[in-house]
């Protein structure tokens, strides 16, 4: 079985959280596809560099209008992140890959029947 990590702290300074998220990189009919499943989010591609530029774009509009919309909060809970505030310490968790693969038919549809590469790209995120 593989396993998967990623990792999120606030920055209380910066008043943002930077996280590590995870990508799946694979090939499907002969496009490239590099896929999140924590914010169920894709590009595609002729190749795998294009397909990141086209993830990029995606990840960064799904940004803005959430942010603009003010609904990121609410819509990362929709996708199974944890948001608790607290005055000590507010904590944001993305949901377990784990869990995903359970409730996720897209991603365990990719895990179960595609050769895939796994990587962990940088996400920054403005405090709740």
């Amino acid at each position: 079985m593989k396993h998967f990590q990623f990792k999120g702290k606030f920055s209380d300074s910066k008043g943002v959280w930077d996280f590590q998220i995870p990508l799946i990189s694979f090939i499907d009919d002969n496009t490239h596809i590099i896929y999140c499943p924590v914010l169920d989010l894709s590009g595609y591609g002729n190749d795998e560099t294009e397909a990141r530029k086209s993830f990029d774009t995606v990840l960064e509009e799904f940004l803005k209008y959430t942010i603009a919309k003010n609904t990121l909060w609410k819509d990362l809970k929709n996708l199974g992140w944890t948001i608790r505030k607290s005055k000590k310490s507010p904590e944001a968790t993305p949901p377990s890959l784990s869990g995903l693969l359970e409730t996720n038919q897209e991603f365990s549809r990719i895990f179960n029947n595609y050769p895939f590469k796994k990587y962990n790209t940088a996400l920054t995120l403005p405090a709740a």
